[in-house]
């Protein structure tokens, strides 16, 4: 996999457990822990954290001593657009049936909204395959998708069309020279090598972290498959083992995780570390289902 970065994290911990499942701000004590147990220094984290606040994703309060950190209004509806994705039940299938074509013109002064348009096509699969052309398999919702952009984008910014391959003009070689498939399978690869392994639950010293990396490298995933139709794929497609092992993961921490969560949020202190006894039960719990579930 590649490595995680702060961002991913801290977007990873906000949409696994506080969109829709906290309303009060978190203290900055308890996201630097959480992401220190990932391997992320506190300088990182506190300026990652600027960043996100800098964005309009996360604002800043003050309670006492302490900063604390809350999704506005606008990181709540990303947050929550990429979570039917992220929860989904077949989030590497198409949307449905044919193509959505995309185009748009936005002025160079405009940077930073063009940026996030970029970055929203791309979390919804879309890749370019002209100058100012960007593809995507399936029927995407797109006024969703840009829903939290549309306040920003100026008007007639946009052009979206739904297509069909017509007979004759087959759309194979635009759809390998769009997407990297066997790159997209060295993710899923990835991922599956590094959370099919039993240890995984112990890659940090507590499950709230180890969670949050799930989710993390998670993201990473959906964001590197575009959801391809199955024609362009093999027999052997990783994809389906990929998501029995995120969701068998995610389950065993599950518990764990959210008593520890529900703890730091209340006390403001750091993630209490497992056990050697606690890790190896959901180690041999693991050993049990990978044995039941071959690669």
């Amino acid at each position: 996999m590649r490595s995680r970065q702060p961002k991913q994290l801290l977007l990873a911990f906000f949409g696994e457990h506080v969109v829709d499942d906290f309303a009060g701000p978190i203290r900055a004590s308890v996201l630097i822990s959480v992401l220190e147990g990932a391997g992320v220094a506190a300088p990182a984290t506190r300026a990652t954290l600027d960043r996100l606040v800098s964005s309009g994703i996360l604002e800043r309060s003050r309670k006492g001593r302490e900063i604390l950190f809350s999704l506005t209004e606008h990181g709540s509806a990303v947050l929550r657009e990429a979570k039917g994705r992220v929860r989904g039940p077949r989030p590497f299938d198409p949307q449905g049936e044919g193509w959505t074509l995309v185009t748009f013109s936005i002025p160079e002064d405009q940077r930073t909204i063009r940026h996030r348009l970029r970055s929203t096509l791309t979390w919804e699969g879309f890749a370019p395959i002209r100058d100012g052309l960007w593809l995507a398999p399936g029927e995407v919702d797109l006024v969703a998708s840009v829903e939290p952009l549309w306040r920003d984008l100026p008007s007639g910014a946009v052009l979206a069309f739904h297509a069909h391959e017509l007979t004759g003009f087959p759309i194979g070689e635009s759809v390998r020279a769009a997407w990297d498939i066997e790159a997209i399978r060295r993710e899923h690869l990835a991922f599956i090598e590094v959370w099919g392994d039993p240890a995984a639950a112990t890659l940090a010293p507590s499950a709230l972290t180890v969670r949050t990396m799930l989710v993390a490298d998670w993201l990473a995933l959906l964001r590197a498959d575009p959801r391809l139709p199955r024609e362009f794929m093999d027999a052997e497609w990783p994809a389906p083992r990929s998501c029995e092992i995120y969701w068998q993961v995610r389950g065993e921490l599950a518990e764990a995780s959210a008593a520890e969560f529900a703890a730091l949020v209340a006390a403001g202190t750091a993630p209490k570390r497992r056990s050697a006894t606690s890790g190896r039960s959901v180690s041999s719990s693991r050993k049990r289902s990978t044995r039941a579930h071959p690669g």
